[in-house]
């Protein structure tokens, strides 16, 4: 097993944080909304949400007791908002190694807080003997069990790291939407394959790409990655 740095771990624990914080955001989101439809019987998109004041909250709502249980979610998450960016901040200027964020944010669909997730679950990256291990531990290797080459079931599943997973998952639907090559390398996958294997693929493109960005300090090469 692998005993990450304690020069970083708190640091590399303290952004794990954000994602238990993001999801209460979002549960705090979810049912504003939902109270909002309940009350009026319209929908409140989240991006009109976010652009409120608590006083034009308030005036959405004409039943009071509905009104008060609603503003009190809508400040927690106002709280949260703002724990949340104080959060990445400090990650941000915490980092060792904060010169290879901007080689990770050219990839397509790499931006902050991807960036600093891949840097910080990576760790060292010369622990990985190969692309292939480091695929392997981001959960970009399908665990497959063969038998006279006939699928006889999968492996544990749960090897790896899920955060990377995660993270180059997002870049990859990201990507696919908005980078020309890597648009046309996944629609040429997906004819023949299906939407969740080819955004797979894409991923762990990405991942190999990474990988070697980060063993060599160099920025991404769109065509070294899916030529």
């Amino acid at each position: 097993g692998y005993i990450y740095p304690r020069e970083q771990r708190a640091t590399r624990d303290l952004l794990r944080r954000r994602f238990a914080l993001v999801r209460q955001a979002v549960q705090l989101m979810l049912s504003i909304q939902s109270s909002f439809s309940r009350s009026t019987g319209q929908q409140l998109s989240g991006n009109a949400l976010r652009q409120l004041t608590p006083t034009q909250l308030e005036a959405l709502f004409p039943d009071l007791a509905t009104r008060y249980g609603v503003l009190i979610q809508f400040k927690l998450w106002l709280t949260l908002q703002e724990q949340i960016s104080a959060l990445e901040h400090w990650v941000r200027k915490d980092l060792l190694r904060p010169d290879l964020l901007m080689h990770l944010q050219s990839v397509p669909g790499i931006g902050p807080i991807l960036s600093m997730t891949i840097l910080l679950e990576s760790g060292a990256i010369e622990r990985f003997a190969s692309v292939g291990d480091y695929a392997s531990y981001c959960r970009m290797v399908e665990s497959v069990r063969l038998s006279n080459g006939k699928r006889k079931g999968h492996g544990n599943r749960k090897c790896g790291n899920r955060y990377l997973c995660w993270a180059y998952m997002e870049a990859a639907n990201h990507a696919v939407r908005y980078h020309p090559s890597i648009h046309r390398w996944y629609e040429r996958k997906r004819a023949r394959k299906h939407r969740v294997v080819a955004i797979k693929a894409v991923a762990h493109k990405l991942a190999r790409a990474c990988y070697h960005m980060l063993h060599e300090g160099t920025a991404f090469d769109p065509t070294r990655a899916f030529g």
